[in-house]
């Protein structure tokens, strides 16, 4: 006899989770709070939905759990088995944005993404119970479990296998409400602190007010006293502070820096990502020009302005005239400049929740609580996330395949 598997959340891995355990044999059911489900997915790389990234790096993925746990539920489905499912199971066809190593549905649409992996459920025999809110989870006699819930179909559910993959707190008005992490906490899971990753960050009054819509490339380092990241990529002055791709994968040093502390998360950029001995180059050239003049020639105008003037310097200063301690000033602002911030933008902006169920307590090749037998969990409620760029939904995809799988395993 198959088992009943209930999964909790149609998110990007609860979909996965679910199309899987009903592919293996499993009498699936998935409840989702909101009516229609995938909603992240359709906000996805500015509508066009980031499906994967064109090529994996294990080590820009960060947890608080265990590396080696984390590698091996990341290997559990190589990159290109992945892009054969979509190709090959939803009919989609990827292309890659070489620029950013990005993986795109060439129809650059994604709703083709959640509509295709909602058809693909319904064809594998996933039953979908939509604007259901979940709101309690416990076991019951047998390893069996009782599934409290809310809303259009309301009442208590039970099933032998539950995957709990409701996603964390990032971007509520998607559906993102904590509940699964508040269910897991309670059924006694070791849990991480949550903050908000991939996440815009705040200057309060900051100095570079003036320059909001302004946008560049940028290598940026974030050091706090306990963990460092570093990232390139795109910058964008905004009108309370900064974001884009650099800024936000480094964003989550700034998330978890003690406030009001002596010594929070120091964070530098070197604008345009030029190397020091280039901008040397630059400045020690003969020829009559000035340093605004030099400056600009690589740099956004109102930026250039703002910086030279940042650094003390003479902007009309001419090359030969402009003395050494000038000149090190001036490089130091273009390439290591302290980046003043008050805080991030918080979960309504962020990309992913950081932190949440330690590794340590599911099985890396299942997904399977190590506390309680038969309940499963998989995505983004899991202590682990990667850069912008795809790499959160290989997560999600490759956790809930490997929960769909172990959950339809009869006992």
């Amino acid at each position: 006899m198959s088992n009943r598997v209930v999964v909790i959340g149609a998110g990007a891995a609860g979909m996965m989770a679910a199309i899987f355990a009903a592919t293996s044999g499993a009498q699936t059911t998935l409840i989702e709070r909101t009516k229609d489900g995938g909603r992240k997915i359709l906000i996805s790389g500015g509508g066009r939905c980031n499906i994967l990234p064109a090529k994996l790096d294990e080590s820009r993925y960060f947890t608080d759990s265990s590396r080696n746990t984390m590698a091996k539920i990341l290997r559990s489905w190589p990159l290109d088995e992945q892009i054969r499912f979509f190709e090959e199971e939803l009919g989609l066809e990827l292309e890659e944005e070489v620029e950013s190593s990005k993986l795109f549905p060439s129809t650059h649409r994604a709703r083709d993404v959640r509509d295709g992996l909602i058809e693909l459920a319904r064809r594998r025999g996933v039953k979908l119970v939509m604007n259901t809110k979940v709101v309690d989870v416990r076991p019951v006699a047998n390893g069996r479990w009782a599934i409290t819930t809310e809303g259009e179909k309301e009442g208590i559910l039970e099933a032998d296998k539950v995957i709990i993959a409701t996603g964390g707190l990032s971007v509520p008005n998607t559906g993102s409400d904590g509940i699964g992490l508040n269910i897991v906490k309670r059924l006694g899971h070791e849990m991480h602190v949550n903050y908000a990753a991939l996440a815009p960050i705040v200057a309060s009054n900051g100095p570079f007010a003036e320059l909001s819509g302004v946008s560049l490339n940028a290598e940026l380092t974030a050091t706090s006293k306990d963990r460092s990241a570093s990232a390139e990529g795109g910058f964008l002055f905004t009108h309370n502070g900064y974001s884009g791709p650099s800024v936000l994968n480094i964003s989550h040093v700034v998330a978890r820096a003690p406030r009001g502390s002596a010594s929070p998360a120091d964070v530098r950029i070197n604008w345009g990502g030029i190397t020091r001995d280039f901008w040397e180059s630059l400045f020690t050239a003969s020829g009559t020009r000035t340093v605004l003049t030099v400056v600009r020639t690589l740099l956004p105008e109102r930026l250039a302005v703002s910086l030279v003037e940042k650094s003390g310097v003479d902007p009309m200063t001419r090359l030969p005239e402009l003395k050494r301690a000038d000149r090190l000033k001036l490089i130091s602002t273009l390439t290591e400049f302290p980046l003043p911030w008050t805080s991030d933008d918080g979960y309504r902006k962020a990309e992913v929740t950081g932190g949440g169920v330690s590794l340590s307590v599911i099985n890396p090749k299942t997904m399977e609580s190590r506390v309680h037998p038969n309940l499963y969990m998989c995505g983004e409620i899991l202590d682990a996330f990667g850069p912008i760029g795809g790499f959160n939904f290989f997560w999600a995809w490759a956790t809930g395949r490997a929960a769909g799988k172990a959950a339809a395993v009869t006992n």
